[in-house]
């Protein structure tokens, strides 16, 4: 008894030494309930990532993970997503010692379907896509460990910075509005491009969740409650496995023309306790890709400008990402650097690799991980609880599929408030950075792309500084980056020239 009396607080000693805790002005408890936060916030990618990437049947006549069952397909899809996510954020954790969490990136296995629908006719397999997106994260890992994508990172001018920080602020809580069903795409042709609820009305419970969950982290935060996002996010699990019991809502149905046919129920999750909390995760996914086999079956070109819009979605998603973050957590430098950037950088870069051997589509740092920060998190130990949770998925995945993402979501919304409040550090009287700054805010959330809002911030800030006569204002990394952008996005039509 006693001896385990003397080895807790030699333990807690030896932790805080490791990620400087009390350093950052953290505790362990707050660590530990950052990392349940943003696991919280994340986990819905263990459902929705297998809905993008599976059911769409590839060159091979096959589903991804190599079957044509499509229950058995998202199963692999999501024990695999658990598994790379873990990993990684447990190496974000141990080796850059930054509370930032890692998973399947949103819009790049979109793209990968895409590819797939696209050249199916190729005989083009996710395997081969996959391939690519390895040989992303390798050129990524290169540009990393050559130091060209911090020297890129710090060429940032610190406006841009605070307003891509603002602008991921927007962005994740109009993610949260979205996934919640709070906004929406109208069911009537023609109109709007979003409204209120359904018809422009709050009808359902679903809705009432999240409602509920945004009003009690306010008032939970504005009390200065410890733990204010996480007892929101598990009470308005609570009130939505009630509903769920009396009024069996059930999932979405979609008709045969895609038409949502019940609008009024949950959208990811149904939130019922399930048969069995436990399950034997299949780790068959893993190694399913094909370094050179797209480079045989589309082409140079196709191929290389895939490989393009990646990097630079990786690439750019990144830095938004961990400048936010950094933001939120007060760890960056004076010139809006956070600590051990390279390192950052490296384990993101490993991540893309990892997500395309792994079969689930490249990872990359998640903004989502604000919440945890926004719970106190400040250093990596987060993260590796952030990770062990994503690996215990694979495991116990019914039980963690119990949180709707209409409980989950009212975290994104406050949390995107209070990245916006850094908006006032902007210089709105001065054009120069107005104009850049602006567009880097609105175009995330508009496009529903954040290295969109970068692109046209970058590319903004250079013509504004030639316009007024300011060109050698510009850090010279800026007109090459710039540059890139302008290919970005015009890849579309320079590939149909090129091929």
């Amino acid at each position: 008894m006693s001896t385990d009396t003397r080895t807790r607080p030699a333990a807690a000693a030896g932790l805080d030494r490791f990620f400087k805790i009390t350093e950052r002005g953290s505790t362990l408890a707050r660590e530990v309930r950052g990392g349940f936060v943003t696991f919280f916030t994340m986990v819905y990618i263990v459902v929705l990532n297998p809905i993008i990437l599976s059911g769409v049947v590839d060159g091979s006549g096959t589903m991804i993970g190599g079957t044509t069952d499509l229950i058995h397909s998202k199963l692999l899809v999501a024990v695999g997503t658990a598994v790379i996510a873990g990993v990684m954020s447990i190496a974000m954790g141990l080796f850059a010692n930054f509370p930032i969490a890692l998973a399947a990136g949103l819009g790049i296995n979109g793209l990968i379907t895409g590819m797939v629908i696209t050249h199916a006719a190729d005989k083009i397999t996710y395997a081969d896509l996959m391939g690519l997106v390895v040989i992303e994260g390798v050129i990524i890992l290169v540009l990393v460990l050559t130091g060209f994508r911090k020297a890129v990172f710090r060429a940032i001018p610190a406006p841009l910075k605070v307003a891509i920080s603002v602008g991921i602020g927007l962005f994740i809580a109009y993610i949260g509005l979205i996934d919640a069903g709070f906004a929406r795409r109208p069911t009537t042709p023609g109109a709007v491009p979003s409204e209120l609820g359904i018809g422009g009305s709050l009808n359902g419970w679903p809705t009432l969740v999240f409602v509920v969950g945004v009003f009690l982290i306010a008032v939970l935060l504005i009390r200065k409650v410890k733990g204010a996002i996480l007892i929101g996010i598990v009470a308005a699990t609570a009130l939505a496995m009630v509903l769920e019991a009396i009024f069996e809502l059930g999932p979405r149905v979609y008709d045969d023309k895609g038409a949502l046919t019940n609008p009024d129920t949950w959208q990811l999750t149904v939130p019922a306790l399930p048969p069995s909390i436990t399950n034997t995760p299949d780790l068959g996914i893993l190694g399913q890709f094909s370094l050179l086999g797209s480079f045989e079956k589309l082409g140079l070109v196709t191929a290389a400008m895939f490989v393009f819009s990646l990097l630079l979605a990786d690439f750019f998603d990144t830095m938004g990402t961990v400048v936010a973050i950094g933001t939120e957590a007060r760890l960056l430098d004076a010139q809006g650097n956070p600590p051990h950037t390279d390192r950052i950088l490296v384990v993101d870069s490993v991540a893309a690799i990892a997500g395309g051997a792994g079969g689930v589509s490249s990872n990359t740092s998640y903004i989502e991980s604000a919440a945890g920060v926004e719970e106190g998190a400040r250093t990596g130990l987060a993260s590796i609880v952030t990770g062990v949770l994503f690996l215990l998925a694979t495991f116990l995945a019914p039980l963690f599929a119990v949180v709707p993402s209409e409980a989950a979501a009212p975290a994104l919304v406050v949390v995107g408030f209070l990245m916006m409040t850094q908006v006032k550090n902007i210089e709105w009287d001065d054009m120069e950075v107005a104009l850049p700054a602006f567009l880097t805010i609105v175009l995330m959330p508009f496009t529903y792309n954040i290295t969109v809002g970068i692109g046209a911030g970058f590319i903004a800030w250079v013509l504004v500084k030639v316009a007024k006569g300011h060109a050698r204002q510009v850090h010279p990394l800026l007109w090459v980056v710039a540059a890139f952008f302008v290919v970005y996005f015009l890849k579309t039509p320079l590939e149909s020239v090129l091929t």
